[in-house]
């Protein structure tokens, strides 16, 4: 059986599910926010799920949610008539008597189950008075790992019932810079692409997903019950130094080693193939499917053998060979007529493996074993002890053995242990369509490896977590947490060793020692170490036994009660209104059968299909920034913060054109920032004359001071890793924002011309009768001929319109639109920033907002960089801005240039007369 720890997850999967009771018309789901924070790859997740009791009488209200297995929960509290109830972790042997005491009364308890391919089920309730709410919180943690040169972060939501508040907020901080960010997933395509949107700024990195009430009820994947699908986001970070990405604090640090730029070294890999009668059908199909493309992908450098076992073995051939074209075809035939038959004779076969790379020693090479198996030994041997100390013997540390077990009926705790054993990992290969695809992808996560035999030093270290790893393989990552002695960083230096080819090489940087905090707390970094220990203390766990045993568990269950973390050895005791049931989760083993589940009192484990996602692309966005002013001393010169284009490197000959490159615009994200403008604006910018509004500054005597024109910069964002367009409008202009005229719906806006303004004032037309104007003291609905005011935060609904007002934004949805009102506070005003979440896909629609994709070629010449739009040269210049349509303004670089340039039309098409 795969446990909780020991195994490597496909992904780090962030999932959220929250589920009726059987009449779902007794309770409403009305808001439901999964909001993720990963820094420095450590992903932690809080949902939060607001639930109301809509009937005159108490009813049961349930929350469930699906967590990664990878995953640690480290909080869970209720929050019922402004009382909080908080769960408290345990030992597992003091919060199973509250838990058999609750079954033995046929009282609801915690249940727990694991689900599908990499999920964990928890589950509780509360009895919630009539017209009554609550609110569930639960916060996880887990570290992100990286495979196939990527991170993948997934984020599945099925609510079962359209939620009128449900967003997923995504925020990612990698102190190594972000080399670049995608958006996957059953969510992302189609209709729900456009309420995905996406900002990468240099370190951090938002994603978004907004969708409409009505969306969530006719996706590809939705129903009247709402959202089933997933979204994943992809990512990877800069690898600037071969050391590697180091960061400490307050006596602790993590190092994150992932070498680029180095030659693969040639494998010997023998593939040991079940054949017995349990892998009939599908499976044996499968495998001869993924093997033969596992074959196509061999270097012609390296060696391999192949294998299949039932109660017999049956070779390729008897030594490694060379992968040939010619032998390669060979194999491929061997592996088409692979067929189920007979027993299961796993002791003779894995043996007969590590002969066949014994045999072979192959300087400068990384040898490799890969036992791919359905069930439990049958024939020969079968005492798993004995295969364990067998195949421990035969390998003796020279090469991993990896593990495959393919479905539930095989034994995974024997696997995953002898893969421990022999330095090498467990996966389980589920049955379903994909598990050729599964093969494969795990192959490749092994098939280049580029070092051997590394080992991570750290003089003035202590308490690390496992230093020693026999090979180290392409688009993989070496994670080691640990504690600074006497958090002396003067004494703390790192170093790396490891073998290329049959090369010794040393990876150490003296600009990596002095370690910089960068914005990774002294709690965050203290919680990797914590993670990264516990969970290798739950494997080692499987390789020790007596004093030694005990030792290790007592050290991971001290650990998991100071950290807060529900593991194999603590439950989480959820504790309830007086009166109530007190439930008890608790994280199972993977693989634990419903037998074994009873033997503990714990409830029964259920599959259910595995979740696949697809890929997509990410919708447009739509989001303000400002640009900050520098002012000179008094009576001096005022000038902004803008950046003269650089000229072309390298040749200092002239030259009208050094390169030129086509970006597309992928998402045309519409940002608006403010500056002070200044007088010579035009020769600042290398500005032509005439091209768009230019802003003034006008002098007064009063006060002996300067009265200054307002100017509002917008951004059209890229999707890719192109700089945005920007460009200016002056004074209080009134803006259209958005207008969809198949929905008659309009948004316009008013700038406001202040020191510290934004939008003053932002209108909602929807139909004909119904208007709503925001502003920062409150929201005016006008409906026919009622006309009421809101300062609250209770949901208001006008006709088809939703608006929901929450401490610093306003959320308001209408059909396939959804738009986010952020509410900025700058020198103690605050001011309006309208951000578009939602596109339609409608083509009709118009607006500053609704700007389509455009593409522009990048022409760099001596003096000036233009752009070349629709065989138009523009002229632009380098600037910074703040970008408002994050809540934390980070800073984008741009191209700016008139408005006229960037709309490709005239200013007027988008301003009006009336709001």
């Amino acid at each position: 059986m795969e446990t909780a720890v020991g195994r490597i997850a496909l992904f780090g999967l962030l999932l959220a599910l929250v589920t009726t009771l059987p009449n779902k018309d007794d309770w409403d789901i009305y808001s439901f926010h999964i909001n993720s924070t990963v820094t420095g790859r450590y992903a932690t997740t809080v949902i939060t799920s607001r639930v109301a009791n809509r009937m005159n009488e108490s009813k049961e209200i349930e929350f469930q949610v699906r967590i990664p297995k990878n995953a640690f929960i480290s909080k869970f509290k209720m929050l019922i008539d402004g009382q909080e109830y908080d769960g408290v972790v345990k030992p597992k042997e003091q919060a199973q008597q509250q838990y058999t005491e609750a079954v033995s009364r046929g009282q609801s308890a915690g249940i727990v189950s694991s689900v599908g391919r990499t999920l964990e089920e928890f589950k509780t309730s509360v009895t919630v008075a009539a017209h009554k709410k609550v609110t569930f919180e639960l916060t996880y943690e887990e570290l992100l790992k990286r495979r196939h040169g990527k991170y993948e972060l997934q984020i599945h939501a099925r609510p079962m019932q359209p939620v009128k508040d449900f967003k997923v907020d995504v925020y990612i901080n990698e102190e190594a810079g972000i080399n670049f960010i995608e958006v996957k997933g059953g969510l992302s395509t189609k209709a729900l692409a456009n309420a995905i949107t996406k900002t990468h700024a240099k370190k951090e990195a938002w994603v978004y997903f907004y969708p409409t009430e009505d969306q969530q009820k006719t996706c590809d994947s939705c129903s009247d019950q709402g959202m089933n699908g997933d979204l994943v986001i992809v990512y990877d970070v800069n690898r600037d130094t071969s050391l590697g990405d180091i960061k400490k604090s307050a006596g602790y640090f993590v190092h994150h080693f992932a070498p680029s730029n180095l030659p693969r070294i040639p494998k010997n890999v023998v593939f040991v193939i079940d054949q017995s009668g349990s892998m009939s059908g599908r499976k044996i199909a499968q495998t001869r499917m993924a093997l033969i493309h596992i074959l196509s992908d061999l270097a012609e450098d390296d060696f391999f053998g192949l294998i299949s076992f039932d109660s017999q073995l049956f070779h390729w051939k008897r030594e490694l060979v060379q992968a040939t074209g010619a032998n390669l075809e060979s194999a491929k035939t061997f592996a088409r007529n692979i067929r189920d038959r007979g027993a299961t004779n796993i002791n003779e076969a894995v043996l007969e493996g590590a002969r066949m790379l014994n045999a072979h020693p192959r300087e400068g090479s990384a040898s490799i074993l890969i036992l791919l198996t359905d069930g439990d030994p049958t024939t020969g041997v079968t005492n798993l002890g004995q295969i364990q100390a067998n195949v421990k013997g035969a390998i003796k540390g020279k090469f991993p053995l990896y593990c495959l077990g393919f479905g539930f009926d095989v034994n995974f705790e024997f696997l995953e242990k002898m893969s421990l054993q022999n330095d090498g990992v467990a996966r389980r290969i589920y049955e379903d369509s994909d598990a050729n695809l599964q093969l494969k992808g795990f192959y490749e996560e092994v098939a280049t490896p580029l070092l051997t035999d590394v080992t991570m030093i750290y003089l003035g270290g202590t308490n690390l977590t496992q230093t020693n790893f026999s090979q180290y393989y392409n688009g993989s990552e070496i994670v080691v947490a640990g504690q600074i002695t006497d958090n002396n960083i003067e004494t703390f230096i790192p170093q790396v060793v490891a073998i290329s080819s049959n090369r010794r090489l040393v990876f150490s940087d003296t600009n990596t020692t002095a370690v910089s905090t960068g914005t990774m707390t002294d709690h965050h970094i203290q919680r990797v170490w914590a993670y990264l220990t516990v969970k290798q203390l739950l494997e080692k766990e499987l390789l020790v036994s007596g004093p030694e045993k005990k030792s290790v568990t007592e050290e991971a269950l001290r650990l998991s009660l100071k950290y807060n973390f529900v593991t194999p050895h603590t439950s989480m005791v959820v504790t309830k209104p007086l009166g109530e049931t007190t439930d008890v989760l608790h994280k199972p083993k993977e693989g634990e059968t419903t037998s074994d589940l009873s033997a503990l009192d714990l409830p029964t484990r259920q599959h259910s299909p595995p979740m696949l996602s697809s890929p997509g692309s990410s919708g447009r966005m739509f989001s303000m920034a400002f640009l900050r002013p520098d002012f000179g001393s008094a009576g001096g010169a005022v000038k902004g913060t803008l950046h003269h284009p650089q000229g072309p490197t390298g040749n200092s000959r002239s030259r009208s054109r050094s390169r030129s490159r086509k970006v597309k615009v992928q998402s045309a994200q519409v940002d608006l920032f403010d500056y002070e403008d200044y007088t010579d604006y035009g020769t600042a910018l290398n500005l032509p004359r005439g091209r768009g509004p230019l802003p003034t500054i006008v002098t007064t005597q009063k006060n002996l001071g300067r009265v200054y024109q307002r100017s509002h910069r917008f951004l059209i964002k890229p999707d890719n890793q192109s700089l945005p367009l920007c460009f200016d409008v002056a004074g209080n202009t009134q803006l259209k924002l958005f207008h969809h005229p198949n929905r008659g719906l309009s948004v316009n806006g008013r700038l406001d011309a202040t020191l510290h303004g934004g939008f003053k004032k932002i209108v909602i037309h929807s139909s004909t009768d119904v208007h709503i104007e925001v502003e920062t003291t409150g929201i005016t609905v006008r409906e026919g001929q009622t006309k009421t005011r809101h300062t609250g935060q209770d949901l208001i609904t006008a006709g088809s319109v939703t608006v929901i007002k929450r401490d610093k934004e306003i959320d308001i949805a209408a059909g396939d639109t959804r738009l986010l009102i952020l509410i900025h506070n700058r020198g103690h005003k605050e001011s309006l920033w309208p951000v578009l979440r939602q596109l339609p896909s409608d083509p009709s629609t118009t607006g500053i907002l609704a700007l389509k994709p455009t593409v522009y070629e990048e022409v760099q010449q001596t003096s000036s960089t233009k752009l070349k739009i629709n065989n138009q040269e523009i002229d632009v210049s380098r600037s910074t801005a703040d970008d408002f349509s994050i809540a934390s303004t980070p800073t984008l670089d741009c191209w700016l240039m008139s408005a006229e340039s960037a709309l490709q039309g005239s200013l007027d098409d988008f301003t009006i007369t009336k709001l």
